[in-house]
C-alpha cells in the first residue's frame, strides 16, 4: 500500500515568522532559541530543528473534524521552514526515532483504529490501517507528549 506523509503548509504560520514577542503573545505562540538536538520536531518540515535555530511554539488544530476527535495541542514549526515536507512510501527520520500513536480516521473524520509503534517500525502498521477501505487518513502523533506530528494518506 503506497503512502505519502506530508508536513503542515508553512501558510498559516508565516505572520508568526520574525514577529515581536507581543505579536506572539497575542497569538499564544512563544519563540525558542533551539538548544539541543532531537528535541524540536518542526511539523512543517518533519525534521528536528538545529542548534541555534529558532521555532516556534504554538496550539494548531490539526484534526477540525466536526467529531468528538477534533484536536489540536502544541507544535513546533521552525520559522526558516518554507515548504512542507513529502514523504513517499518512507518516514521522515524525525518520525522514525520516536514511539508514536498511529490514528485511522474514516472520511468523517471519526477514530476507525489506533496504535503505539516505534517510528521505525511503523510502515507495516500504516500500510495496515490504510488497507482498511474505510480508512480516510491516518494521523501520527508522538505518544509521549502527545502532540500532532503529520498526516498519512494513500497515494
Amino acid at each position: 500500500m503506497s503512502f505519502v506523509v506530508t508536513g503542515l503548509a508553512p501558510e498559516p504560520f508565516a505572520p508568526l515568522f520574525g514577529a515581536d514577542d507581543a505579536a506572539l503573545a497575542a497569538a499564544g505562540a512563544i519563540r525558542f532559541s533551539v538548544d539541543a538536538k532531537p528535541g524540536f520536531p518542526c511539523r512543517i518540515s518533519l525534521v528536528d530543528a538545529e542548534p541555534g535555530e529558532t521555532v516556534l511554539l504554538l496550539n494548531h488544530e490539526h484534526h477540525a473534524a466536526d467529531t468528538p476527535y477534533r484536536a489540536r495541542h502544541a507544535i513546533y514549526v521552525r520559522e526558516s521552514a518554507a515548504a512542507p515536507a513529502r514523504y513517499e512510501n518512507a518516514m521522515p527520520p524525525t518520525l522514525e526515532g520516536r514511539l508514536l500513536a498511529i490514528r485511522a480516521y474514516d472520511a468523517a473524520g471519526m477514530m476507525i483504529d489506533a496504535e503505539i509503534v516505534e517510528g521505525v517500525e511503523a510502515v507495516p502498521l500504516i500500510e495496515r490501517f490504510l488497507a482498511d477501505p474505510r480508512a480516510a487518513y491516518l494521523h501520527a502523533h508522538n505518544a509521549r507528549r502527545g502532540c500532532f506530528a503529520a498526516r498519512i494518506d494513500r497515494v
